[in-house]
């Protein structure tokens, strides 16, 4: 009954010849079809819910693009919950519903796809968003200045105050509480408290912004 099952999930995560493959080693597998096989394992024992932890870490695009559809079509089929671990924000934007950005091993603000994509409001993740390329990047883009935190010994305040311009003296005492924005999206930051001074996002980050709106339009509302 195992091995028979064995060769179902096999064929359901789109490995062809189930017979075959079962007794052969890893190393006689692509990179996405070890990735397959470690998927089968994790739905085999029919969760509720998928922790995928850097799901297409080292595989290339196209192959990327398959792994992700079949997580995707698994969630449906068996009614999953999917939890993507990763820093791939091209992976984010495709297959989440909701993304929490996480920093220093907290949560720094939390949303709906378009709520974190389109009206960021930390600056980890005005830094994270600005780092990343599309068609339109010319040039250099701008690296996240410093390092994080050795968090053995957890910074006073705002662990991400020593690498954000943006900072106040409160964030290197005090660390932040998640201040709601809307019913959908938080953020963990000073600068939405009400006395705190006005800053405007970034302007090469607020044109990279109109631009993903003006495609998302041009699209039909697509991501």
């Amino acid at each position: 009954m195992a091995y028979e099952k064995a060769l179902k999930i096999m064929a359901e995560v789109g490995i062809s010849d189930g017979k075959k493959r079962f007794n052969q080693y890893p190393f006689e597998f692509s990179g996405g079809m070890r990735q397959r096989i470690v998927i089968a394992i994790a739905i085999a024992a029919n969760p509720d819910l998928l922790i995928c932890d850097e799901p297409t870490t080292a595989l290339d695009v196209t192959i990327q693009a398959q792994i992700l559809e079949l997580i995707n079509s698994l969630k449906k089929k068996r009614g999953m919950s999917v939890i993507f671990i990763t820093h791939d924000l091209g992976v984010v934007a495709n297959v989440a519903d909701r993304i929490a950005v996480m920093y220093a091993g907290k949560i720094v603000e939390t949303g709906s796809v378009d709520d974190i994509f389109y009206s960021p409001a930390h600056p980890y993740t005005w830094a994270l968003l600005g780092s990343m390329p599309d068609l339109d990047s010319s040039g250099r883009l701008e690296a996240i200045p410093g390092t994080p935190p050795n968090m053995i010994y957890p910074p006073e305040g705002d662990a991400f105050a020593a690498r954000n311009k943006y900072a106040m003296q409160i964030d290197f005492e005090r660390e932040p509480p998640l201040f709601k924005i809307s019913e959908s999206h938080s953020a963990a930051t000073w600068l939405l408290h009400p006395n705190a001074p006005k800053v405007e996002l970034p302007e090469a980050l607020a044109k990279r912004i109109a631009r993903m709106k003006e495609r998302r339009n041009a699209d039909g509302g697509k991501r």
